[in-house]
Formats: C-alpha cells, structure tokens, sequence
C-alpha cells in the first residue's frame, strides 16, 4: 500500500480531522543521505477538533504517536500544520 494513503488512513481514524491533506515530498529529496535506507518525507496538514485542548507538542506529538511504527522503515521524515477548526477558518479568511 503507499505510504501517503496509510498516512491519511491512520490520522482519519485516529483523529477524525475535518481537512486533511497528505502529501509524499521524497521526490524533492532524492539524495538525501538519511532516507537512503528507509522511508521518504511526507508533509501533512491537519485540521482536528481533537487538537483544541491541546499545545502545539502536544498535536505533534499525538500524530506522532498514530503514526509510530511507520517511522523509520516508512517515514524518514513528516512536516506538520496542526490545526484547530477556528484556526482553519481564521486561515482561510
């Protein structure tokens, strides 16, 4: 299966974002020597009602947390947005 759809699998079930966006970037990282061996880079934008209670390490952290045993052998390396619904709506004003 790709990764990027495991990715947006997982944070569906595991968050129940209301946008969700999961992109594979390994491409722009051809070469690198840390992904030579293992997994490629993902960028992902979230938007949770799940993360309003919660900082920005704690967001980062959960996703993390989801996503855990595909780091390594699938993900070498995941940027994230991380963002409330009215964070999400304050962003697309």
């Amino acid at each position: 299966m790709n990764v990027a759809v495991m990715i947006e699998q997982r944070l569906r079930r595991g968050l129940r974002p209301l946008h969700l966006e999961v992109r594979d970037e390994s491409e722009r990282h051809v070469g690198h020597p840390g992904a030579t061996s293992g997994g490629g880079h993902y960028r992902a934008v979230i938007v949770s009602e799940a993360f309003e209670p919660m900082t920005l390490l704690e967001r980062h952290r959960a996703v993390n947390e989801i996503l855990r045993d595909l780091f390594g052998p699938r993900i070498h390396a995941l940027a994230l947005k991380t963002l409330t619904p009215a964070e999400w709506s304050r962003k697309e004003s």
